[in-house]
């Protein structure tokens, strides 16, 4: 450096920094030699923190505001009381920047498939991805645990630590919660608030928080949505042999209209179609040994009504799963009450017992209690 522009840093007396980055969570103030000037003027703007290094240890933290350094507790020399030194003041100090914004719109995601027993599926595995926001809490523990002395700290730096310990909590919330993964959609929410309060004590550590965290997705394996869809599509079709009839209807159709294409393979296809179409009418309308007509044959009995399985909320734990006949005895011996949280799959989030009617019978069957002694 020339010799009249380091002297001309000896009279900078303005700490300040703008950033519009976005991503700077930590700026180091240059100076030459980390001399700051006796009577130096220090701007910490909102959304700032300045941490004052001496000498290699942390001294002192400024929140926002205008600060004059010439108190007598701040170890500050200038070069130019020190011309016995050859401008090499011994007094080393640092000013750190350190940004308090949140950092928003930080993406984490599963490596890997998180492996969970499914109410109905059985084993399965799920993948899930988001968004979360970070921000400093602790600028002088954020400094000495994570920064040291680096002086521009993004927060690329940061987040794969963060996104590992969210996928972490993340993967034992959801395994351990028993809900259904078709109901999880309707339970992000609440995962991500459970989540984010999950990790605060780790993160806090670091001098950091995590006021957001959001699921943007929770998906299953491409084998098990397209089994999904198949059933999905079923469900639309509705009555199979009905559906049947349409199909070959229609291609019948289009086979009559345009019957001398392909050298009449068309009408072939047809009259197939057709007979095909006959016989599935007459053994719609005939018996099974071709004798008596469908009217005349007893129906079949409708399936067994599927008992429902009940999940409970206790302690910020989930039990389960209870058939009726089991709260039926926990209300008998006071373990189910009426103000116990439960749940079951088609219901809309956690009710309380007595708001559920198959369930509030259960306390209205119960005897009175019993008369005071005479």
């Amino acid at each position: 450096m020339p010799f009249m522009d380091f002297l001309k840093d000896q009279f900078i007396d303005v700490i300040e920094w703008t950033d519009d980055s976005r991503d700077t969570m930590v700026w180091r103030f240059e100076r030459y030699g980390h001399e700051i000037k006796y009577g130096a003027k220090l701007t910490v703007r909102e959304g700032q923190t300045a941490v004052f290094i001496h000498e290699g240890q942390l001294a002192d933290v400024f929140t926002p505001g205008l600060y004059m350094l010439e108190t007598n507790n701040m170890p500050i020399l200038t070069n130019l009381q020190h011309w016995d030194h050859g401008f090499a003041s011994p007094f080393k100090s640092e000013i750190y920047f350190v940004n308090t914004n949140r950092f928003t719109d930080l993406k984490w995601g599963t490596k890997n498939p998180i492996m969970l027993r499914d109410p109905e599926f059985g084993p399965t595995r799920i993948r899930a991805f988001g968004t979360y926001t970070v921000k400093v809490a602790d600028a002088g523990r954020f400094m000495t645990e994570i920064v040291g002395t680096d002086g521009e700290f993004t927060t690329e730096e940061v987040t794969s630590q963060i996104r590992n310990i969210i996928v972490q909590q993340f993967s034992q919330t959801v395994a351990g919660s028993g809900i259904p993964v078709l109901d999880m959609a309707a339970n992000t929410g609440e995962f991500g608030k459970l989540v984010a309060g999950r990790i605060s004590d780790t993160i806090a550590e670091y001098g950091l928080t995590l006021p957001e965290l959001y699921i943007e997705n929770i998906s299953l394996p491409p084998a098990v949505e397209e089994a999904l869809d198949r059933r999905t599509s079923m469900g639309v079709v509705g009555d199979l042999s009905k559906y049947t009839q349409f199909q070959t209807a229609e291609a019948m159709r289009a086979a009559a209209e345009n019957p001398g294409g392909d050298g009449g393979m068309g009408a072939g296809l047809g009259m197939g179609m057709g007979m095909a179409m006959a016989n599935q009418m007459a053994n719609t309308m005939s018996g099974p040994w071709g004798a008596a007509p469908a009217q005349a044959r007893p129906a079949a009995p409708p399936p067994p009504p599927v008992e429902h399985v009940w999940h409970i909320a206790e302690n910020g734990q989930t039990k389960g799963p209870f058939s009726r006949a089991d709260l039926g005895r926990m209300a008998g011996t006071g373990e189910l009450t009426r103000q116990t949280h439960v749940w079951t799959q088609g219901q809309d989030g956690w009710k309380r017992a007595e708001e559920v009617a198959e369930l509030a019978q259960l306390f209205t069957v119960m005897p009175p209690p019993p008369p005071p002694p005479a």
